[in-house]
């Protein structure tokens, strides 16, 4: 099947404030516990760095494609540049490229297994492929076939990871913005149910409804702020997610009384992947991921 082009409309209304764009509008500095030496880096890198100790992680929007430009010593930075992952994945774009060619150090093995676990990302969800561009060339060789570092795309350059990320199919997605009211997980399964009728994947509406249920109704009872609800199909499996404000992790819920759901210990048994994005905004986003093959 032919896969759709980008639509805007298929974005959250704020999706603009998320992503400029204007290419090099905003510029996100992150603690390292080792000094960079702008010494060691290329000239073209270092303009426009503050000094001290810090990563820098220059975020470029492009066709709703992240590039997190990184700058400094790898060595001790890795949880830092995984978590500006975890943020940009949480936005939901096209694709996230991590341009790695003004980061020195890194080529050791314990390196290339470390930079291997962001690869975990696009193993329990495709739908965003997460690229690596600029490494040395044998890390790139490591990471094509490592377990968890082949899930990536891993280039020579940041052009040919944004060029790699477009040319990969486009999910389905599809929004809602909910009120944190009583009434948001009945509307939930509603929103969820005609968006997979509309897709042909009726025969998920059971368990995703539930899993829905299950997040919508933490996030209103625990988070009490504005939901953002987001379903989207891609290479066989089915993403739900939903935001909300708070960085409160989700809680298992106990009750005999509740009549549509059993807890987050449910969400993790229906599907086949399960956890939380953490955001910028200090709010976070909770994913699960369901096997989903559409009918021939």
């Amino acid at each position: 099947m032919a896969q759709p082009s980008i639509n805007p409309n298929d974005f959250p209304p704020d999706m603009d404030q998320r992503f400029s764009a204007d290419l090099d509008d905003r510029v996100v500095l992150l603690p390292l516990p080792e000094a960079c030496d702008p010494t060691e880096l290329p000239e073209d890198r270092v303009e426009g760095m503050i000094a001290g100790p810090s990563l820098r992680a220059r975020t470029h929007a492009l066709r709703q494609v992240v590039v997190l430009d990184f700058a400094g010593p790898l060595h001790g930075a890795i949880q830092d540049l995984d978590l500006s992952i975890q943020h940009a994945l949480a936005d939901g774009p096209r694709g996230v490229v991590c341009d790695m060619s003004a980061v020195y150090e890194g080529a050791e093995p314990a390196a290339v297994e470390l930079l291997a676990t962001a690869g975990r990302h696009v193993r329990d969800w495709p739908g965003i492929p997460v690229v690596l561009a600029g490494p040395k060339r044998r890390v790139r060789e490591a990471l094509r076939v490592h377990p968890l570092g082949r899930h990536m795309i891993v280039t020579p350059s940041a052009v040919e990871a944004v060029s790699a990320v477009l040319a990969t199919p486009v999910p389905l997605v599809e929004w809602q913005r909910l009120a944190p009211h009583p009434t948001a997980p009945r509307a939930s399964r509603n929103f969820v149910s005609r968006t997979l009728l509309n897709w042909g994947l009726g025969k998920l509406i059971p368990s995703a409804s539930l899993v829905v249920s299950e997040l919508v109704t933490n996030s209103t009872i625990h988070a009490g702020t504005d939901i953002e609800l987001s379903v989207a199909w891609d290479q066989g499996a089915l993403r739900l997610t939903v935001r909300d404000g708070s960085p409160e992790l989700p809680r298992q819920r106990f009750s005999r009384f509740d009549q549509h759901g059993r807890g987050i210990s449910v969400v993790a048994g229906v599907s086949r992947a399960f956890g939380v994005l953490p955001t910028r905004d200090h709010g976070k986003v909770v994913w699960a991921v369901l096997n989903a093959a559409r009918p021939a």
